[in-house]
């Protein structure tokens, strides 16, 4: 059989089953994936029962309502086929008396376990005879076959008679005799049924629950099949559970291994057990959405390039704890051997397992064990007999998936402290190096997957800006792939590279684009006065734009002072808003001569400097009491930051800038930077409006700036609307109030390219570094804040054949990266040129001479 002959086995679940325009899909995606592999080309389907139907026949097969169950899955039966369109009496008649038989089955009264398989097995013959007669009737060539002709039961030492009936596993070593026998049947597309296996003993056999995507997987391996597809309601697997976590990713591609953790520690979308055989058989599996087929999905196979980082985070219910304590097991041989013999016994499976001098705990997962009451109490009792057992239950295992994850416990402390706040039962960490398993009381596990996967985004722990292994998230595939926003410097390669050629480091920025987020600014109403935040930028060229657009300047310096009235000499004093933070007295005096409005953040400095301040007007910048922010390093409020007069002492500052005739016409908050709330700022502004009232003089609001913009490819640019709305909204309780802003990042981060050359490329341990010409001394933020910027090779733009690298400066530093795990082109060679993008804000003003390097240059155009 050659490789353009063999199968696709592709497996639909019960919502994939369950609706007549599904199976439509079904019959559609099976003609193309034959037509795909051209002549001989050969599709096995493999469903499960329909939605709900296999939790009825397990009520059926435990004895409950038995005839009147039978009668409604019937009834249900039939709806579903004319719904479909066919004559049920046909079609059904066979399979629909094999259900009633069930019921005067002698084998009922003791619920047998070979009546209890054949039971559950009738969901998915109803479902393959119903769709197989449906896709016949709408032109597909497509036969019919019962899986417990080509699938049977393996005999397994220590397996209890239960798993033996129903949680069974089958051979999945595919022989030519197999595959040639298999390939006799008469059609191109076959349709089968999941779930179900042949007992060696005779009769039905059960795979267990999820055992559809297992059938598929051991088809696939016994057919040798190009690929195994998981057809499903979801478009893969997600670094999270995408209902509980919108803004979980879709994982692109994985690794065996990485798949079998993520599906055994919690996942739902592809059962644990489909993985095995699908691995030792080299035959890819993929896990589709049939409601949205051209979806790219999560592709599996041992191909994947390996990514350090975490990959997924989940979570099971329902665990139990066993711990067992002993004072002899100190050095007694075989005490471990005895207790798990017993585990044995009760045919237990044992999951995690936490040790030390005197106790052994270890986890039971009810998905891979049958546990009730009964059985864990005849466990304790035989456990007794040689320790003290405590039942620990019920719990939940929180794990964390991924490659290298002892190479990542430093980022991992805000990981730790969350787990830190609850009662941590057990923690496990595997021998492969490919999960860490917190395990924790179950009712502390509610909101905890949200919380730890933004922490792990957060701190790079989960590399999601890796194309090759993480896709969109949820919330993306829901509400519309979020597409890039527009960037200035696209259109303006050829000119970029004559620049470059002309020297590197370069800062280059892009006017249009910083007016035109000035007029966007203009445009909210609820704004009185706007104030550029120099520090950002302080570019002549950018600043007399931004005071063309209607903005005064804010600065944090008597020389940023001293600048702007050099380099903007039309700025009135009333422009200008002078902000310090622990300056010398003569920045104030002089700042106070020049007439600018001045801010001033603390009691000791009226009671120190009276003379300075005594019949001046000036604005007060208080610390709302915390801060917020893309980082802790940016976050200027709380007590941590050095920033503003707290709280606790506004009443008295009022108090002591009468005794000195100091009049407080404004008040201030700026609590941090990269906030992408943009509620923040209607909240800062109901703050401050509320101590307005008590002084009596107040008449500015200043709400500070800091609003984010989209750094990352993903990035969603700032929500200026719902800004605009907040302000509008909480403005009409105050009117009397005027609102000022200082954004700085905003106006003239996304104006801003650095342009740097290749200077060399090494591989070192497995990490290919890609060097240039700047580094932490032209670009300080990703050193300083772990802040992501987009980088590109300018000179191969559009290639297409990519490698993940990092980008290293020239800086005798181990903190000089500029980007770790980056898809460069695979041919970037020296001398290329690269662009760092959106360093128009904090790049320039930072760098430095180190290693006494000379500075970047800078200019200024302005695209159309």
């Amino acid at each position: 059989m050659t490789r353009a002959q063999q199968w696709i086995v592709l497996k639909f679940g019960g919502t994939s089953v369950s609706r007549r325009h599904r199976w439509d899909t079904i019959g559609k995606l099976a003609v193309q994936r034959a037509q795909s592999q051209g002549e001989g080309g050969r599709v096995l389907i493999v469903v499960s029962a329909l939605s709900g139907v296999t939790n009825e026949l397990q009520a059926i097969a435990a004895g409950d309502a038995v005839e009147t169950r039978i009668e409604q899955l019937e009834q249900r039966h039939r709806e579903f086929g004319a719904e479909l369109g066919l004559d049920v009496d046909t079609v059904l008649t066979e399979r629909l008396a094999s259900l009633r038989a069930l019921a005067s089955d002698p084998r009922r009264e003791s619920l047998a376990l070979d009546w209890q398989a054949e039971v559950l097995a009738q969901g998915e013959l109803l479902s393959s005879t119903l769709g197989a007669a449906y896709l016949r009737s709408q032109g597909v060539d497509i036969g019919w076959c019962d899986a417990r002709n080509w699938l049977t039961a393996l005999q397994l030492p220590n397996q209890s008679a239960w798993s033996s009936r129903l949680s069974v596993n089958c051979q999945a070593v595919g022989k030519p005799e197999f595959r040639e026998s298999f390939a006799q049947q008469p059609t191109s597309i076959l349709i089968t049924q999941g779930f179900i296996a042949a007992h060696p003993e005779g009769g039905t056999a059960i795979l267990g629950r999820g055992g559809s995507d297992t059938s598929a997987a051991y088809f696939g391996a016994l057919l040798q099949a190009q690929a195994v597809e998981i057809w499903t309601d979801v478009p893969g697997m997600f670094t999270a559970n995408p209902r509980e976590v919108p803004d979980a990713r879709i994982l692109s591609r994985l690794r065996y291994g990485e798949a079998q953790e993520i599906a055994t520690t919690g996942a739902k979308v592809l059962h644990p057990r489909s993985i095995a055989p699908c691995r030792d058989a080299g035959v890819p599996i993929r896990i589709l959405d049939t409601e949205n087929p051209d979806l790219p999905g999560t592709r599996i196979d041992a191909q994947a390039d390996p990514v350090q980082g975490v990959k997924a985070i989940s979570a099971r219910k329902g665990i139990v704890l066993v711990s067992m304590e002993s004072i002899g097991m100190w050095q007694q041989v075989g005490f471990l051997a005895d207790i798990f013999a017993i585990f044995r016994q009760h045919g237990l499976s044992i999951d995690l397992i936490g040790s030390s001098e005197t106790n052994v705990t270890v986890s039971l997962d009810p998905s891979d064990n049958l546990m009730n009451s009964d059985v864990l109490s005849k466990l304790s009792a035989d456990l007794s007999k040689v320790c003290i057992v405590k039942v620990i239950a019920p719990c939940a295992a929180v794990t964390l998936v991924g490659r290298g994850m002892r190479s990542l416990l430093h980022k991992l402390s805000d990981i730790w402290a969350t787990f830190g706040k609850e009662r941590v039962q057990l923690i496990s960490q595997s021998s492969n190096d490919l999960n860490l398993t917190f395990v924790i009381d179950e009712e502390d596990v509610e909101g905890l997957i949200p919380a730890i996967h933004a922490s792990l985004i957060k701190s790079g722990a989960m590399p999601v800006l890796n194309r090759q292994a993480f896709g969109p998230s949820w919330r993306e595939l829901k509400e519309g792939r979020v597409e890039p926003h527009p960037r200035w410097w696209e259109q303006q390669v050829e000119q970029l590279l004559q620049i470059a050629a002309e020297g590197t480091p370069a800062y280059v920025y892009d006017v249009a684009t910083v007016r035109a987020r000035a007029r966007n600014l203009a445009e909210i109403a609820s704004v009185d006065a706007r104030y550029f935040a120099i520090k950002a930028n302080p570019h002549p060229q950018l600043l007399n734009a931004l005071v063309e657009e209607g903005f005064g300047l804010e600065c944090v310096s008597l020389a940023e002072l001293r600048h702007v009235r050099q380099h903007v000499p039309q700025l009135t004093p009333q422009q200008i808003l002078f902000t310090p933070s622990f300056a010398p007295r003569s920045e104030y005096i002089e700042a106070l001569a020049q007439g600018a409005t001045v801010t001033i953040d603390s009691l000791e400095i009226l009671e120190r400097w009276p003379d300075v301040f005594r019949g001046q007007s000036v604005w007060l910048r208080v610390d709302l009491g915390h801060g917020e922010g893309h980082h802790d390093k940016v976050k200027t409020g709380g007590a941590e930051a050095k920033f503003g007069l707290p709280l606790a002492k506004f009443e008295a500052f009022l108090q002591l800038a009468r005794r000195h005739q100091v009049t407080v016409t404004g008040l201030h908050a700026h609590l941090g930077s990269g906030i992408d709330n943009p509620d923040h700022w209607r909240q800062v502004f109901a703050s401050l409006a509320g101590l307005a009232e008590l002084s009596g003089s107040i008449s500015t609001i200043d709400i500070g700036g800091g609003m984010s913009i989209p750094y990352t490819p993903d990035g969603k640019p700032f929500d200026l609307q719902a800004y605009a709305h907040g302000l509008s909204e909480i403005r009409r309780n105050y009117p009397g109030l005027r609102v000022a802003i200082e954004p700085g990042r905003y106006l003239v981060a996304e104006s801003g390219v650095l342009l740097t050359q290749v200077t060399q490329i090494i591989e070192k341990d497995g990490v290919l570094r890609v060097g240039a010409d700047a580094g932490m001394n032209a670009l300080l933020r990703p050193s300083l804040y772990d802040a992501y910027h987009g980088i590109f090779n300018l000179s191969r733009l559009h290639d297409t054949q990519l490698q993940l690298t990092d980008i290293v400066g020239p800086i005798c530093e181990s903190g000089d990266v500029l980007g770790h795990d980056r898809l460069m082109p695979a041919a970037t060679s020296e001398g290329d040129v690269l662009l760092i993008a959106d360093t128009g804000a904090y790049g320039m003003v930072m760098a430095n001479h180190y290693n006494l390097r000379d500075l970047p240059r800078e200019l200024c155009i302005e695209t159309k």
